[in-house]
């Protein structure tokens, strides 16, 4: 892995804290690299160094959260639901800033739409419809409602405050995963 300057780190994480309060704050579409700039307390230029425009800068940010949830899942892929849920749950309420940014907002409707995505991937495997309490279902039916639900509930979480901790989160939601796939 490349060393990466850590002036450059922190200019980074500058740029995409900003985008995020900015975005907590007003609709994306009003955002301008000026006003990030400003908050973050860098250059325009710098934010150019490393993005293309807002948009990009966003993609990026996304794909970044997308990225380590994909990895969350591949390191618990071999654990039950209860326990494969909890690094995701502390995952989600260790970047509250950015999903309850992206979850609230209506400049960031490709988060939901790429976490749907994201999801379903995850899911699909999952689903077995020739035997058991879903056998004769249909899975594209199934995996809907899984996905569904589970992204109303992680919206419900965080758009709440996080009124349970993890733990909780984990353990219900891997009984109610367990009981329906």
């Amino acid at each position: 892995m490349p060393k990466v300057d850590r002036r450059i780190a922190k200019s980074q994480e500058a740029i995409k804290k900003a985008v995020l309060e900015l975005m907590s704050e007003k609709n994306f579409d009003d955002i301008t690299i000026q006003d990030i700039s400003d908050r973050a307390n860098v250059s325009r230029g710098t934010i150019y160094l490393h993005y293309l425009d807002k948009y990009d800068l966003l993609d990026k940010l996304i794909a970044e959260h997308i990225n380590e949830m994909r990895v969350i899942c591949e390191s618990t892929s071999e654990l039950e639901f209860i326990d494969a849920n909890l690094p995701w749950f502390e995952y989600l309420e260790s970047n509250h800033l950015f999903f309850s940014t992206m979850l609230a907002s209506k400049g960031a409707p490709s988060f939901r739409s790429q976490f749907r995505e994201f999801l379903v991937d995850e899911f699909k495997d999952e689903i077995d419809i020739t035997k058991g309490k879903n056998n004769g279902l249909n899975k594209d039916i199934i995996l809907q409602f899984i996905v569904t639900s589970y992204v109303g509930i992680v919206e419900w979480w965080i758009t709440n405050g996080m009124p349970y901790p993890p733990q909780i989160m984990a353990e219900q939601v891997g009984i109610l995963l367990e009981r329906n796939l």
